[in-house]
């Protein structure tokens, strides 16, 4: 068996941790878990309460959440180049978690319509405003080509995921910034390998749906 299980739907944010597996480049055990039932089983609610995925396990520990994922397995496989070093980790940690809390919220508030009225309300929640929190996103490419520096980690596969999802269905414009950024991450050939497998899932659970 292999080091690492990943539990995931390819119709899912799990294309994120799939992503960030090949960057790793070690053997993994891939479990597909399907919508309704099965991701609500008690033998999956074991391994994540929420009943939903991604999640790996990793030397007998659980770790869910994309970003959290993405920053463990830099920490675990050092040899692999995709932590941040000394120099890198403000950014890092900064951009990686910017785009999994103020991004996050924003696009979904935005998505919902939700939409904070007022200096007061925008004070309440974390995100401020849509607007504010693109704007803030756009300025984490100033001066470098990735979000810690000159150099692709692990926090590229987390912020690059919110970017190249947020132009292609459009809940983030298409500003420079993010295009030039989003050019930089989708010829990478871990990006290339995630995306064809869980192309050719989706492809198989379409067909079988047809059926």
């Amino acid at each position: 068996m292999a080091g690492i299980e990943f539990y995931t739907n390819p119709m899912s944010r799990s294309q994120i941790i799939r992503w960030m597996l090949e960057e790793v480049g070690e053997p993994y055990e891939e479990h597909i878990l399907t919508y309704g039932p099965e991701m609500k089983s008690d033998a999956y609610l074991a391994i994540n309460p929420m009943g939903k995925v991604p999640a790996i396990r990793h030397d007998g520990k659980v770790v869910t959440e994309c970003a959290a994922i993405c920053a463990y397995l830099a920490e675990a496989f050092p040899e692999k180049g995709l932590a941040p070093k000394p120099e890198e980790r403000a950014d890092y940690y900064r951009w990686m978690f910017f785009a999994a809390g103020p991004v996050e919220q924003a696009i979904t508030a935005n998505s919902m319509g939700w939409v904070p009225e007022g200096p007061q309300k925008e004070g309440t929640v974390g995100f401020g405003s849509y607007e504010r929190t693109v704007n803030a996103f756009e300025t984490a490419f100033d001066g470098k080509d990735f979000a810690a520096g000159d150099r692709f980690t692990a926090a590229d596969v987390y912020v690059g995921s919110q970017i190249i999802w947020g132009l292609q269905f459009g809940t983030l414009p298409k500003k420079p910034g993010f295009e030039a950024y989003a050019a930089r991450l989708t010829d990478r050939p871990a990006y290339l390998k995630a995306k064809a497998r869980d192309g050719e899932l989706i492809a198989a659970m379409q067909a079988a749906e047809a059926n």
